[in-house]
């Protein structure tokens, strides 16, 4: 029922085709398992992390803003590129700083994933950070977003309807609910 061969995709060719502010795009032509050529258009990104901040009530500390790549207003967990020469953990802990004013005593890593394989190389590093201290907002000069508090299992109802349509959110929130029923928090 399967197939006897590994999975691969050799670059054969490839082009940068737009240099920008924060990504770069290049086309790449790769010889397919079978032998046959095809183009792939690649996103090049930094990588970045995404903070789920939640408080001794299960009140986790969301962002709303607006994404002008999708015409409206989300409300995400706070999230951000790395720098370069940043580790994961200094990212992290910068981003909840500015977004959120937040400082955290608790991180636990739940590893990284790929936003979008297909056609970014984007890593996204998630961390939930406890046992936190408020501190002053700071968000970048180009960064408009409004600090918002919500219950957890609100947000947990809140992405099972659909009403948080943002990807990363998503994925943090049903890691982190794994996590505190695995490890008895706020149960």
């Amino acid at each position: 029922m399967g197939n006897t061969y590994s999975f691969y995709e050799k670059k054969i060719d490839s082009k940068t085709v737009f240099t920008g502010k924060l990504i770069n795009v290049r086309e790449d032509t790769v010889e397919l398992v079978n032998g046959n050529h095809a183009g792939r258009e690649i996103v090049e990104h930094p990588g970045g992390v995404t903070i789920l901040a939640v408080d001794k009530d299960k009140k986790a500390y969301m962002v709303r803003q607006y994404r002008y790549a999708v015409s409206g207003e989300l409300i995400e967990a706070p999230a951000g590129k790395m720098e370069p020469g940043e580790s994961p953990i200094q990212s992290a802990m910068r981003e909840l700083s500015e977004e959120t004013g937040l400082e955290a005593e608790q991180w636990i890593y739940f590893g990284m994933t790929y936003p979008s394989p297909g056609f970014s190389t984007e890593t996204l590093h998630l961390f939930l950070a406890l046992d936190l201290t408020e501190r002053q907002q700071h968000p970048d000069e180009d960064e408009f977003l409004k600090l918002e508090k919500i219950g957890f299992d609100e947000l947990i109802d809140m992405a099972k309807s659909g009403a948080i349509p943002d990807g990363k959110t998503i994925n943090i929130l049903f890691m982190a609910e794994k996590y505190f029923k695995d490890h008895d928090l706020f149960m």
